[in-house]
């Protein structure tokens, strides 16, 4: 008999199925489309660098505002924020003018949600730069915006965000390649989408059996691949039920490491750098202890105890867009076999508009 969640031998074609599939036509059209607006932007931002970026978003978006800050202080050194929406929504703070001037950056699906327009305003009224990675061309932020980069990812239905976070990083990608004109970058940025569709095509069903039953996990990335742990412990949430929580390999060293005993699962991402070798290294410790360890990484080095899950040899800086990939097809089949509905969440909207 098949399972509840497959038809055929594959997952059954939820709405998160059919549009987390469709990531890389969307990260192709949004390259395409926005070709000469990041070429005018990566000239601007040369000719006059910011002192500071500062990031707008929430949820979904948050996490890939994790990975901008990873991308810019590391491949252009620009020291880079988060802001926190609640000063300017609720206790109505300003924002001061620097020295030098900022750069902001606000990802969003809608571009409607109060608390994050508050804050983008106050941004641009100290004087920022505000670039807008935005879904809806006709939302408010869009219009607020110095400089729009549609994210061209197309009507996304389900709750459960998929292409438009993949999209997001892409487009994230795509500023700090053309803001360092790095053609090599540029370059494997283009190949990106045919990567997109052999990662969605791995099988990670190996991790979904493994979590059928799970309560309590922990997400490991770091560097890079910080900001796909971290949207991958949300989706376990949203789509599963599955309480997860995301840490870099290093901050879980602080104190939640204690909570990793026998049995307990860990999911890691490893990229092909030093930061995935920080990775591996604590997998092999968790194992050790006899947690139940996955790792997905572009080699299998034969840890005993640790389940490897296939990815691609992608350059560190592109290669947590492909895992993501992989892990939303899990992710769907996970939530589906668990008797939930990844589409629609309980107590979930599609646009969440916070103050």
């Amino acid at each position: 008999m098949e399972s509840p969640e497959s038809q055929g031998g594959e997952p059954r074609v939820t709405l998160m199925h059919a549009e987390a599939a469709e990531a890389a036509a969307a990260v192709s059209r949004f390259l395409s489309r926005n070709r000469a607006a990041l070429a005018l932007l990566g000239e601007r931002l040369r000719a006059d660098p910011p002192a500071l970026l500062v990031t707008c978003a929430r949820g979904s978006s948050d996490h890939a505002a994790t990975y901008a800050k990873y991308l810019v202080e590391t491949l252009l050194g620009v020291p880079t924020t988060s802001a926190a929406f609640s000063t300017v929504s609720l206790y109505d703070a300003q924002v001061a003018s620097s020295a030098g001037r900022a750069l902001c950056l606000a990802i969003s699906q809608s571009g409607r949600s109060p608390d994050m327009l508050a804050t983008v305003e106050r941004q641009q009224a100290a004087g920022a730069l505000v670039v807008a990675l935005v879904n809806d061309e006709e939302s408010p932020l869009a219009a607020m915006a110095d400089v729009v980069l549609p994210l061209c990812a197309g009507p996304e239905r389900s709750v459960a965000a998929t292409k438009s976070y993949i999209t997001s990083l892409a487009g994230i990608a795509a500023i700090v390649a053309a803001w360092s004109g790095d053609a090599g970058f540029e370059a494997d940025l283009a190949a990106l989408p045919a990567a997109l569709d052999d990662a969605f095509a791995l099988d990670w069903s190996a991790l979904g059996e493994g979590l059928r039953d799970a309560a309590n996990l922990f997400v490991i990335g770091r560097g890079y691949g910080l900001a796909v742990a971290q949207e991958a412990a949300l989706k376990f949430k949203e789509t599963s039920g599955l309480h997860a929580e995301a840490f870099s390999s290093a901050e879980v060293r602080h104190g939640p490491m204690a909570v990793v005993r026998e049995g307990f699962p860990v999911i890691a991402f490893a990229g092909p750098d030093s930061a995935g070798d920080d990775v591996r290294t604590l997998c092999g410790e968790f194992a050790a202890r006899g947690a139940r360890v996955w790792l997905a990484s572009e080699r299998d080095e034969g840890q005993e105890g640790v389940h490897h899950l296939p990815a691609l040899p992608l350059r560190a800086e592109l290669a947590p867009l492909a895992t993501i990939a992989s892990f939303y097809r899990m992710a769907n089949a996970l939530s589906l076999a668990r008797g939930n509905d990844p589409d629609r969440p309980p107590y979930l909207a599609k646009v969440t508009r916070t103050r």
